[in-house]
């Protein structure tokens, strides 16, 4: 089987694409955050590219196969994560964990200065200012 310049493009686009995704899959397996991945557009995205694998199976075009097989792989792995963790709400529960609860109270402080106005100098402790 010689390869012509037209496989080799079709192998060279689907090295690319697909390679350009695992970076996101490794960090998603990584840290198990799925909180930033949209579970409506990830399974649109998921079905296209089973879509994708079909096509390249009715014509028999290698290129996309081998592309689309990987990145199928990949893709259900990662909505698998993105169903299971948390009930697709985020964060795996040992990645929860991990968080710093300080800066989530702090954080949590912090609105609620903005939200009341904060606390203000010269007032006793309990009472607003001007009140």
């Amino acid at each position: 089987m010689t390869l012509g310049l037209i496989d080799v493009l079709g192998f060279a686009a689907a090295a690319l694409t697909t390679l350009s995704f695992v970076p996101q899959a490794w960090h998603t397996f990584k840290t198990r955050d799925v909180s930033g991945i949209s579970l409506g557009m990830y399974s649109l995205f998921t079905l296209g590219i089973a879509l994708w694998l079909v096509y390249g199976l009715l014509l028999g075009t290698w290129p996309l196969i081998v592309a689309n097989v990987v990145t199928l792989s990949l893709a259900l792995t990662i909505l698998a994560m993105k169903i299971g963790y948390a009930g697709g709400r985020g964060i795996a529960p040992r990645a929860a964990a991990a968080a710093p609860a300080g800066k989530a109270a702090a954080t949590r402080r912090g609105r609620v200065a903005l939200r009341t106005g904060g606390p203000r100098r010269g007032s006793p402790p309990g009472r607003p200012a001007g009140g």
